[in-house]
Formats: C-alpha cells, sequence, structure tokens
C-alpha cells in the first residue's frame, strides 16, 4: 500500500479580483523544484521527484488567435463524441442559477460590456449569485466518473471556482492524498476550507453546497436519484472513458488556472487531458450568466472558454485543440 504524499495543497485565496486587461508578453522559463514522493514500490509510474525541472512553453510555441465557434476538422468527431452528455443531461452546468436574458439595442449597450451578438441585438444575460466563499473549493475527483461529473456540473450552476485534483486511476499523488485526508480512495471527496468541512458522496456535497452557496435548492436535473446518475454514466459513452487513466507527467509547482464550465464539450476534451496528466488546476466557472465572463473579457478583450493560464510558464491561451498539445508538451513525460 502507498504511503500518503508529503503533498501540501497549493496556497490559494481571496475572492477572483477584477483584473485589468494584459497584453500578450513573451513567454520566459520558470526553474523550479518539483516535490512528489512516494514509497510505493507497486505504483505503476509516478510523477518527476526531489529533482530540477525547467517548465518551458514548446519550441516556437505561439498563442493562436481564437476562432469564435469554430471547430478544428481533425477534431470534429471528439467534439461531437464530447458534446454527447450535453443532451443526454438537458444542458446541466450551461447556465448558472437563475439565468435569465433580455435583447438589448445594439445602440443602447455598452460598449466595453460582454454580450452575444444576435440580429442587430445585445443578449443581456444575468443570473442569482448566492455567497461567495473566500478560498476556492477543493474536489478529489476525475472525469470519467459519473458521480464526479454530478459534482462539476453543481460547481458550475452555483458559479463556484474550484481547485481540482485530480484522481486518475493509477495517479501516484492525489489518490494517496484523498485517502489520506478523507481514509478511503472514494470520488468524489470535497473539502471546503472556508469552514472545515470535508464529505465524500455526491448527492451530499450537492446538497451541502446549495445550502452554504447557493438558496438551497438542488436543481431538477440533479435530484432524480437514478436517472441522474445513469444519465451521467451514458454520457461518457461518447469518450470511451477518456479522463480516467493516469498518464506520467511532471508534476508542476503551481496549478494552471482554467477558465471553462461543464456542458463546453471543448472544456471537457481540455480537462480529460489535465485529469490524465494529473496536473492539479483552478478551475473558473464561467457558464452563461457568471459575470466572470465580463472579467475575462476585460482580461483578454475576448471571451471563449476554455482559456488556459499556465503560472508556470506564462503561457496564456485560448482554443482547445492548441490547449491540449500545449498541455501534453509541457507536462507529459515523453
Amino acid at each position: 500500500m502507498a504511503s500518503a504524499l508529503s503533498l501540501s495543497h497549493f496556497p490559494l485565496s481571496g475572492p477572483l479580483s477584477q483584473p485589468t486587461k494584459l497584453p500578450r508578453r513573451t513567454i520566459t522559463s520558470v526553474c523550479i523544484r518539483a516535490m512528489s514522493e512516494t514509497t510505493s514500490s507497486s505504483s505503476s509510474s509516478a510523477s518527476t521527484s526531489s529533482s530540477s525541472v525547467t517548465f518551458t512553453a514548446p519550441p516556437n510555441f505561439k498563442a493562436p488567435e481564437p476562432k469564435r465557434f469554430a471547430v478544428r476538422p481533425d477534431k470534429s468527431g471528439e467534439v461531437f463524441g464530447a458534446a454527447l452528455p450535453l443532451f443526454l443531461r438537458f444542458a446541466t452546468g450551461v447556465f448558472v442559477s437563475g439565468y435569465s436574458f433580455s435583447f438589448v439595442s445594439k445602440d443602447e449597450f455598452p460598449p466595453n460590456q460582454y454580450a452575444l451578438e444576435v440580429s442587430g441585438y445585445k443578449v443581456k444575460e444575468t443570473a442569482k449569485i448566492g455567497p461567495r466563499p473566500e478560498k476556492p473549493i477543493e474536489i478529489y475527483e476525475f472525469e470519467g466518473c459519473p458521480f464526479c461529473r454530478k459534482v462539476r456540473e453543481i460547481v458550475a450552476i452555483l458559479d463556484l471556482d474550484v481547485l481540482f485534483y485530480p484522481c486518475p486511476r493509477n495517479g501516484p499523488n492525489f489518490r494517496p492524498k484523498a485517502a489520506q485526508l478523507g481514509g478511503k480512495q472514494q470520488f468524489p471527496y470535497m473539502v471546503d476550507p472556508n469552514t472545515g468541512v470535508s464529505m465524500y458522496e455526491s448527492d451530499d456535497i450537492i446538497r451541502y453546497l446549495v445550502d452554504k452557496y447557493g438558496d438551497g435548492s438542488v436543481p431538477l436535473t440533479l435530484s432524480l436519484g437514478i436517472l441522474t446518475t445513469l444519465t451521467a454514466g451514458l454520457g461518457l459513452l461518447g469518450r470511451a472513458g477518456k479522463g480516467s487513466i493516469y498518464t506520467p507527467a511532471k508534476l508542476p509547482p503551481k496549478p494552471l488556472v482554467l477558465w471553462a464550465y461543464e456542458g463546453s464539450p471543448f472544456c471537457k476534451l481540455v480537462r480529460e487531458v489535465i485529469v490524465e496528466l494529473e496536473l492539479p488546476h483552478l478551475l473558473i466557472n464561467c457558464a452563461r450568466g457568471s459575470p466572470k465572463r465580463q472579467i475575462l473579457y476585460e482580461k483578454t478583450g475576448h471571451f471563449q472558454a476554455p482559456f488556459l493560464e499556465d503560472p508556470n510558464t506564462g503561457v496564456e491561451m485560448f482554443e482547445s485543440a492548441e490547449i491540449i498539445e500545449y498541455i501534453k508538451a509541457t507536462y507529459a513525460l515523453q
């Protein structure tokens, strides 16, 4: 049995602040010491341990220009498969709680405000946001798990930012850490650093989150018992269990930052790879109606999800297919 890692949580605290628009910057390298250690002799593989690792962007890397509503031809099949849960789960996780919209004349809409444009009108989107936690919720889970998907859906609906610790099968870091914290390897496992509450069981986690950070009501599509779990499980068939099994990778010193939301097939494809490589990441939820769409718009001059920020290399980029290629080239052990 593997001993628990001496891996402390990444220091993240404070609510998401309103950033200023950032210019494109030159990518620089960051030299770090990865501190992942385990005494297990049965693990099939492990992350880089106690060695000096330099993280840089791939040679000749250039962040792609965002292409709205475009699918790269070689990725159309993957996007279609990743979209299956969107239909089976009735778009759960696409909209923030209390979502509503209205059409406003383009001339009457502020020019620096994010909005969809339809036939000369701007779509004004709003939602009802509950109390905000000071620190991100921490969740141990993996992509190819229907119970984990249910929890990811509710954090999108509640517009909560989450520090995810991926726990793919055979992962050497966060599966042992979850067992150390909670006493067993069962997923999802949630830790709320704001209250000291930790728990297993997806339905219990959902109930806790809506009571603490929502209006106290569980959405219908997450309260249908076995039907909820069944549809969440069937949605995984389109990707044949991707995001479930560990791929050897270098553990970064800082978590990636991913602007995404559960209902997007493009975001799902990126998260599958991040989970397989066991890369911790702060997910900034930005489903429809989220005020964080405006924050990203002001930061980059554009809104599109997913958007990746890598504090280990300085890379910031849109476009899911290119994000996946970048993550693999930077972190996967060749």
